[in-house]
Formats: structure tokens, C-alpha cells, sequence
């Protein structure tokens, strides 16, 4: 074991509680936290050839392209990259966020914490950083040479943020390492599954503010329209760009853009880096999950060497000579092939720093509530899934404000169990058989016992069947479903806990599993911000498939699905309560009353 590793492991061993990982983000003391930083500054200065050794890299003098980690070359153990070389600028820290007027004092001093809790790491450059958050993705991975006019490059993609995200801090980490420009470009396609100019005008207000960001930053931005494979290669060779970097998403259209233009990149070095997940997916499981019980432990078990806190994305000192075009952002939403009448929802503002006011309000306000998270009529979920879904807020970042916030308030604590459990452990079970099982979003991906009684009851009389128009329009004979999809058409969400009754309805209103499959997918992804989702597809097929979940007693049209009613509805909550929100937007029922 090298010294920067050792005292990598050390350092992290020392910052970070041992008790319980739920807690693993308490600081012990400043003194300590000093003491870490100057180590690992020491320990950066002090070998430069024990880090190219851990890399398995020969000393600089000879430059040739060698191995980094997630190649197959490399070590999987804790590396630092040394400061930058003498005579070339240091990184400075990046500026404070410039706060909008409206926000309160509070909420500014939980945007200025966080902020200050990254710079407290000094950069990318000194941070212990995990290996094994990296994967190859091209046949050999190589350094870029110093040659001039070279750069590395992030291909934003799922996570849509400049701070808290591991892959854009893996490629300033090997942008400052090897003293070359960085440049980040996210790839604008015309379409992606069902989902609208919603979806795509919270994907592109975050979008500018990343830009902003970057401005900053002296990092390049660029917005390419089209697909990936059509316009990314030509971008990496006009900009000379040897090496890059990617996030990742389990879903079945982006691992095909990867793939995609893994096969037209030629000799340039493309890694991969799970920034959405604390634990990576490939590290978490090689297997698909049979349920949240299995994956736990193997989650936990992992917490203590990934759920660390967060290094800056710091002001690069190399900047971009080629001049960056200046983004067209009407243009770019007038190039979309979508659906332009689901419009923006006036609750969720898109963009990094709304997405943590989110979150600061749920800690303050809504957490205490938590326990009655099932019911609809109580403020107590996050809200926070579209955030999460479009990479606006790290799920890490929540996790570490949560842990912080909850310190000394032991009456918190049970519901941020809850929320720990929801945002870690299935949310990871999400992305996990979303990976491993390319069926994620039909009948094929469900268990066999659980396909052998859907296919045993298919042909069961329905008390009703739905056309997919009238169940989009909310025309059914049930007040609280009708609620349920008017929250959906309007608001853009749904609360999780309506989401599996609405869903299984659709089960017991429509001609056969695979259509009500098909239909709770479709109306999912066009409505819901956070569609298009693993958690969204895990969530329908958990209704309608049993995945996730255990045979049930059998009865008609569910067979061993796991069955919800109206009745069991209201032993939760007021459903009239409910109804009434939205009662004022239904349209006429298509039917008065159904017999059962």
C-alpha cells in the first residue's frame, strides 16, 4: 500500500463516523478536518512517483500513453493526482453562488454551507478519489500527451450539474493533472421516449445554468443538437480531444448512444463514471437484484468507502483557446420533435441551486412529518424526484445536508431512516434492474411465477375496460384515480403513494397486463417530470409485474399481484380531502358507476 493510499484510508477513516453509515458524513472536529487536508496535501506534494506508480504509470519524463483507473490496468485503490506541476496556475475555488434576491437568510446560509463544505476539500486534485467509481469503455485507455491544442472533455448526459458530480470531477482531476483545457458538451436529441416540452424546459433551464456555471468557471460549454453518434466524434476531433469522460444511465436508449459512439471515436479513450448512484451500479451488484433485501446489506456494506463528501469543481487554469460558440437556447427548444402541449409546472423550478432550496425545505418543514408520507394530504414528501431524475442535485448531496441537519435532532431521525432507505436503497434497486434485465419495461422482465399467473388471468372479465384516451382525460367512475392523473396532467407528479393504486387500476380497467403495462408507462413518462425513469419503470412494473415483490393470495384479473382498493385507501387517508383538489378540473365520467 502507497502512502497517499494508506493515509487516504486513514484520512477517511478518521473524518467519518464508524458507527452507523447513515451518520458517516459527521464531522469529528475542525482539527481533525485540518489535519486530513494538510496530510493529503503533504502526502500530493511529497510523491509524485508513489501516485504514477498507484496508476501504474511510469515518471513523467517519459510521457508515453499509459493506463489510469477504470482501465483494466488499474488497482481499484484510493489515488490523489499531485498539485500542478511548478510554473503553471493553481486552481482557485470556485466563487460563491451568485444567490437570487428572493431567497431568505436561511435559506442563503444553507447554500453558502454547502458551498463552503466542498471548498474545505481544496479541489479535485488532492481528494481521495475512488477508482471504482470508474469504468473503461473504449478497448485501451490512455492519458492524453501534452501536445498542444489537446483537451478532455465530459459528455453531460444524465447528470445535468457542475458541483457534486463525480464524473466532471474525474475529468478536471485528469484535466489538471495533465495541465490541458476541460470542456463539458451534453448532446440535445429531438426526442426521448414520451417525454414533452415539460420535461425538456426543466432539462434546459438547468441547462443554462450549468452553462453559467462554467462561464465561471473558465470551463467550455457547448450544446450539441442531435444525436451523439451524429454530432460528438466530429466535436472530439475538432477540438483535438484524446480523452473523455461520460456518466452513466442503466437505460436501454443512453447505453446505445454509448455504445454508439464508442464505435466512432477511433483511437480516443472513453471512460464511463457512475455519478447518479452513491454506490456504483457495477460495484453494488453483478447480478440482477431479486428484491430490496438482497441489495441492502451489499450497499451498506460499501457506504463506508463511497459516501464521502464532495471535492469542488474548481476554476480550471488551462483555459479554452478555440473560441466556444455562444448557445442558441430558442433555437435549441425549437428544434424538438415533442409534445408541446404538456406544459411547465409552476412548482418546480428548474436548476441546481432550486433544486437545494427543495431539499432545504423539506429538512426544515416537511421531514418532521414523514411518518405520514402515505398520506396525500400531508406535507411530507421530499419532492425532490426531479431534481434527482435530471441530475440537477446529487441524491448524495441530499443524503449529506440530511445527515448534517438531523445531528442533534434524535425526533428526525426515524424519518430520515425512511427517507435514506427510499433514496439509496430501492432507488439503487432501481437502477440495478434496470442494468441487468434489458425486459425493465415489459412483461418479460417480471418474475416467472409472476407471468405465468398474469398470463393464467388474462383473459378474466374486467368490470370495465378504458380506452388509453379516456384514462389520460381522467374520464373513469373513480373520483380518487381521476384525482390521482388530474395531480399528474397539471402538476407534474404524482405521490408515490397514489402512483401504485393508480397504477394497478389500470391493471384491473384495461383489455390485459401488457397494455395496462404499456398505457401506466406511456402516461408515466409524458406527464411526470421525473418519467423516463428507472425508478418510474421499477415503479409500474411493481404494480402490474410483482417485481420486487412476493405472490399474493390469488384472485381474478391479479392473480398473485399484490392487490389495492378504494376501500383500503380510505383506512389511510381522507379521500374526499383529496378528490376536492382536484374535483374541479375532472371532466365528465364516461361511466356513473361500476359493478364489481
Amino acid at each position: 500500500m502507497g502512502l497517499c493510499d494508506l493515509f487516504g484510508r486513514l484520512a477517511h477513516r478518521s473524518l467519518f463516523s464508524q458507527t452507523n453509515c447513515r451518520d458517516s458524513a459527521v464531522w469529528t472536529s475542525a482539527k481533525v478536518r485540518n489535519l486530513v487536508k494538510f496530510g493529503v496535501l503533504f502526502c500530493c506534494s511529497y510523491s509524485s512517483y508513489t501516485h504514477r506508480k498507484l496508476l501504474n504509470m511510469p515518471p513523467r519524463s517519459k510521457r508515453p500513453r499509459t493506463a489510469i483507473p477504470g482501465s483494466s490496468q488499474s488497482s481499484g485503490t484510493i489515488a490523489s493526482v499531485p498539485p500542478v506541476a511548478s510554473g503553471a496556475h493553481a486552481p482557485s475555488l470556485n466563487p460563491a453562488p451568485q444567490g437570487a434576491g428572493e431567497r431568505s437568510a436561511e435559506q442563503r446560509q444553507f447554500l453558502e454551507e454547502i458551498r463552503q463544505s466542498r471548498v474545505d476539500w481544496g479541489s479535485a486534485q488532492i481528494f481521495p478519489f475512488q477508482e471504482d467509481r470508474v469504468r473503461s469503455i473504449s478497448a485501451a485507455v490512455t492519458l492524453p500527451s501534452r501536445q498542444a491544442g489537446h483537451a478532455v472533455a465530459y459528455w453531460m448526459s444524465r447528470d445535468c450539474r457542475v458541483q457534486d458530480n463525480w464524473a466532471l470531477i474525474y475529468a478536471q482531476r485528469i484535466a489538471l493533472q495533465e495541465q490541458v483545457p476541460l470542456h463539458i458538451v451534453f448532446c440535445l436529441t429531438p426526442k426521448f421516449a414520451d417525454a414533452t416540452i415539460r420535461a425538456y424546459k426543466f432539462l434546459l433551464g438547468g441547462l443554462q445554468e450549468v452553462q453559467q456555471e462554467c462561464s465561471a468557471l473558465d470551463i467550455g460549454f457547448h450544446l450539441l443538437i442531435g444525436y451523439a453518434k451524429d454530432v460528438l466524434p466530429t466535436f472530439l476531433r475538432e477540438r483535438n480531444i484524446p480523452f473523455f469522460v461520460c456518466d452513466f444511465n442503466p437505460l436501454r436508449g443512453p447505453l446505445g448512444w454509448v455504445e454508439d459512439v464508442k464505435q466512432r471515436i477511433g483511437a480516443a479513450s472513453f471512460v464511463q463514471v457512475d455519478a447518479h448512484n452513491i454506490v456504483p451500479c457495477w460495484v453494488a451488484s453483478d447480478k440482477e437484484e431479486a428484491a430490496a433485501r438482497t441489495i441492502r446489506g451489499k450497499l451498506h456494506k460499501r457506504m463506508e468507502q463511497f459516501h464521502t463528501p464532495f471535492p469542488p469543481v474548481v476554476k480550471h487554469p488551462f483555459k479554452v483557446k478555440l473560441e466556444i460558440p455562444v448557445v442558441d437556447w430558442q433555437a435549441a427548444e425549437a428544434s424538438l420533435e415533442v409534445d408541446r402541449t404538456v406544459d411547465s409546472v409552476q412548482w418546480a423550478k428548474p436548476g441546481t441551486e432550486n433544486g437545494l432550496i427543495m431539499l432545504f425545505g423539506f429538512l426544515t418543514q416537511r421531514l418532521k412529518n414523514y411518518a405520514q408520507r402515505n398520506d396525500p394530504n400531508v406535507a411530507a414528501l421530499s419532492d425532490m424526484s426531479p431534481w434527482f431524475h435530471f441530475g440537477q442535485v446529487a441524491v448524495a448531496r441530499a443524503i449529506l445536508e440530511g445527515e448534517r441537519y438531523i445531528r442533534d435532532k434524535a425526533r428526525l431521525k426515524p424519518g430520515f431512516e425512511v427517507f435514506f432507505e427510499e433514496a439509496i436503497i430501492r432507488r439503487e434497486l432501481s437502477d440495478n434492474f434496470c442494468f441487468y434485465n434489458k425486459n425493465y419495461d415489459n412483461l418479460n422482465g417480471a418474475k416467472q411465477w409472476a407471468k405465468l399467473s398474469l398470463e393464467k388471468h388474462a383473459i378474466d372479465p374486467r368490470p370495465i375496460v378504458y380506452s388509453q384516451q379516456q384514462l389520460e382525460e381522467a374520464r373513469t367512475h373513480d373520483d380518487l384515480w381521476n384525482a390521482a392523473q388530474v395531480q399528474m396532467n397539471r402538476d407534474g407528479k404524482l405521490h408515490g403513494f397514489l402512483r401504485m393504486y393508480w397504477a394497478k387500476k389500470i391493471l384491473e380497467w384495461t383489455a390485459d397486463p401488457a397494455e395496462a403495462l404499456r398505457i401506466a408507462i406511456c402516461l408515466n413518462d409524458k406527464y411526470n417530470l421525473d418519467g423516463r425513469d428507472c425508478n418510474g419503470y421499477v415503479g409500474c412494473m411493481w404494480s402490474i409485474c410483482g417485481v420486487h415483490d412476493m405472490g399474493w393470495k390469488e384472485r381474478e384479473i391479479f392473480g398473485k399481484i399484490r392487490y389495492m382498493n378504494y376501500a383500503g385507501c380510505q383506512r389511510k387517508f381522507d379521500v374526499p380531502a383529496f378528490v376536492n383538489k382536484y374535483k374541479r378540473y375532472f371532466p365528465e365520467p364516461i361511466v356513473a358507476s361500476v359493478t364489481y
